[in-house]
């Protein structure tokens, strides 16, 4: 653009010089100065400590997700003033009273007060589960998507998010049972498990089961079995999933059953009923699938 303009003028020597304190390019030779002004790439702010970069910073915090507004708020003052303190006419001052009605409306409408209720109980239950950011955000997307479809309408707002919660906790292999996650949202598992069915076929999404083997490590911990058991675990696990023994079963009932199964193999007294306990699955479930391990893979392929 400035080399067209610059020829424009009969300009014969080109030489482009950049102001960066106006964001001007402009030639040295003939004063020509292009309509396009520089962009500064350079860093936002000279501050070396955090504290320095937060005052200076132009910007404001990232866009979030689980954020009614998603971070970008309205602030309409009350005052009939402008910037320099002046009382704004009579048309300024209706039009603003308008806006502020319309903004107070806005945060006030049905969707955004379900919004508000949902991510409240986000916050809270992704404390309790300790769940990371990133299952947080896909989980308010996922409530977004929800309302768009208007699926909310007569069903428990609890319940909608709990299911959300661990759909997004399967899609992104952040190991939570639907125990955990009931618990933690103050619901039935009953509940949830029929909310989580109609979320699945509603969003057309269907997320991978968990690995058996993520579960192991939390249940040894909790007993206090030796590592040489949970490693006997792990590699339990592997043969079951060679042999197809684990399709279409309960994760953390396999689990369960590998490491109480390790634990006799490695001549460790772990009762079954402090074993059902910490996984929360019943002992019965988990002397099937000892049984079901041991029939497929045998004891020799374990020692």
């Amino acid at each position: 653009m400035l080399t067209e303009l610059i020829h424009q003028k009969n300009c014969k020597k080109i030489s482009i010089i950049t102001d960066y304190h106006t964001g001007e390019i402009a030639c040295s030779s003939c004063g020509s100065v292009s309509s396009q002004q520089v962009i500064d790439i350079g860093s936002e702010t000279t501050g070396l400590s955090g504290d320095e970069y937060q005052n200076n910073s132009r910007v404001g915090r990232k866009i979030s997700l689980k954020m009614v507004d998603m971070g970008l708020s309205t602030i309409i003052e009350s005052k009939d003033r402008d910037v320099s303190g002046k009382i704004l006419s009579n048309e300024n001052k209706r039009m603003f009273y308008r806006l502020r009605m319309w903004d107070r409306n806005s945060r006030s409408a049905n969707s955004v007060k379900s919004f508000q209720k949902a991510f409240t109980m986000l916050d809270a239950i992704g404390a309790k589960l300790g769940l990371p950011e990133s299952v947080i955000e896909h989980t308010a997307y996922l409530f977004r998507k929800i309302a768009a479809k208007k699926i909310l309408t007569g069903r428990s707002t609890s319940a909608m998010i709990c299911a959300a919660i661990y759909i997004a906790c399967r899609s992104l292999n952040t190991p939570r049972t639907l125990q955990d996650v009931s618990d933690a949202g103050n619901i039935k598992k009953k509940n949830l498990q029929k909310t989580y069915r109609f979320l699945v076929k509603e969003l057309d999404i269907y997320p991978q089961a968990y690995n058996p083997i993520e579960f192991v490590t939390r249940i040894s911990k909790s007993l206090l079995v030796s590592e040489k058991t949970e490693r006997l675990a792990f590699k339990i696990l592997k043969l079951a999933k060679e042999k197809n023994v684990s399709t279409s079963k309960n994760p953390m009932a396999m689990a369960a059953a590998a490491v109480h199964l390790a634990s006799i193999l490695n001549s460790e007294k772990v009762s079954q009923l402090k074993i059902s306990e910490v996984s929360q699955i019943s002992a019965v479930t988990i002397r099937d699938r000892t049984k079901e391990i041991r029939k497929k893979i045998g004891g020799d392929m374990i020692g």
